[in-house]
C-alpha cells in the first residue's frame, strides 16, 4: 500500500481496510508501505503473497507486478500486460474498441505541436465541452472539463508540463456508472451497477474520496436491457485486457441509452467510501469476503 504515486493517500486507506480484514480473518498480515526499496522489504519480511491495494503509477501499471514476477511472489490482481494497458487510457481505449465496445472518441495530443492548434482540432472534432486526460493517472488525476476552447488551451499547456501524455475525449453527456467484476474459479461476475451522482461536474477526485461528495445510487436508476448491457460489455472489456482476479470498468451511458466505455481499473479503490465494496455488499458480499475472495485470487502469470 501507499507507494510513489499521486494516489499514495487513498491507497493508504485501501491498505488500512484491507489489512484490517485479513487480520479479522485470521491471516499473518503484514502492511507493506511501498517504497524504491520494495524488492528488499519483501525477501526481509518473509512474504508468500502480496496483496496489492496500490494505486496508480508504478502500483497499478504493471510496475510492482514486474517485481513481483521476478521474485516469484504470487500477487492480486491483474498480471504486468493487462495492468499497463489499463493504465494506459488510450492504449486501452483501441484494446476495447477493437473488441466491439463503445467509446467516447478521442484526439491524443503530441509534446511538439503548439497547444492552440491542437485545441482547435479538438474542437472541430469533438465539440465542447471536452474532457482533457492524463494517459497513465488514475482517480481523475488531473481531469478537466473544459468548456472553451481557451480554457482547453490553457489546460493542454499546463497538463503537458505536468503529466506527459495527455489526450482529450469527447464529452458524452448523461449518467455516470460503474460496474466492478470479480473473477471467482475462472468465471467472472458483474455485480451490481452502481450509478454515480457527484455534487461536482463530474466524478473528481474530490467527489471520489470525500464522503458526502457522491450520492450513490444502487443499483443504477436504469432500463433493466441498458444495465445489462453495461455488464456484458463490462465482461468483454474484463476479457479484452486480460484482467485477472477483479477490476472496476466505467461508463458513461448517453441520453440515448448506449453504455460508453471510459476506463478500465485493474487495482479499484478498497476504502470505505469505494465503489467495489460498495457493489459487493448489495450483491450480499461482505467487506471481508470480498478480501478473501481477491486473495484467493492471487497468482503468477507464468
Amino acid at each position: 500500500m501507499g507507494g510513489l504515486s499521486s494516489e499514495r493517500e487513498v491507497s493508504l486507506r485501501s491498505g488500512a481496510k484491507c489489512h484490517e480484514a485479513l487480520l479479522s480473518l485470521g491471516y499473518d498480515a503484514v502492511p507493506l508501505d511501498v517504497g524504491r526499496d520494495v524488492a528488499f522489504r519483501l525477501r526481509e519480511e518473509g512474504i508468500e503473497v502480496a496483496f496489492l491495494a496500490l494505486h496508480g503509477r508504478y502500483g497499478e501499471d504493471g510496475s510492482i507486478q514486474g517485481v513481483l514476477e521476478y521474485l516469484g511472489i504470487p500477487y492480486t490482481g491483474s498480471g504486468v500486460l493487462a495492468s499497463a494497458l489499463g493504465m494506459n487510457k488510450t492504449a486501452c481505449k483501441k484494446i476495447v474498441a477493437q473488441n466491439g465496445v463503445p467509446t467516447p472518441d478521442y484526439v491524443e495530443l503530441d509534446h511538439t505541436t503548439d497547444a492552440e492548434e491542437l485545441t482547435t482540432l479538438c474542437v472541430e472534432r469533438l465539440g465542447l465541452p471536452a474532457i482533457l486526460k492524463p494517459v497513465n493517472e488514475g482517480s481523475s488525476v488531473g481531469v478537466v472539463k473544459c468548456k472553451s476552447q481557451s480554457q482547453l488551451s490553457s489546460a493542454v499547456t499546463e497538463a503537458r508540463q505536468r503529466y506527459g501524455n495527455v489526450f482529450v475525449e469527447r464529452f458524452v453527456d448523461g449518467k455516470e456508472i460503474t460496474v466492478s467484476l470479480i473473477e471467482n474459479g475462472g468465471v467472472v461476475t458483474g455485480l451490481p451497477v452502481l450509478e454515480l451522482i457527484p455534487k461536482n461536474e463530474f466524478y473528481d477526485y474530490e467527489a471520489k474520496y470525500t464522503k458526502g461528495m457522491t450520492q450513490f445510487v444502487l443499483p443504477a436508476n436504469l432500463p433493466a436491457a441498458v444495465a445489462r448491457e453495461a455488464q456484458a460489455l463490462s465482461e468483454t472489456v474484463f476479457r479484452a485486457v486480460g484482467c485477472r482476479g477483479y477490476a472496476r470498468v466505467d461508463l458513461m451511458v448517453g441520453r440515448d441509452g448506449t453504455p460508453y466505455f471510459i476506463e478500465v481499473n485493474t487495482l479499484p479503490g478498497m476504502t470505505e467510501l469505494s465503489d467495489l465494496p460498495a457493489q459487493a455488499k448489495v450483491a450480499g458480499i461482505s467487506y471481508e469476503e470480498l478480501v478473501e475472495i481477491i486473495l484467493h485470487s492471487a497468482h503468477l502469470e507464468g
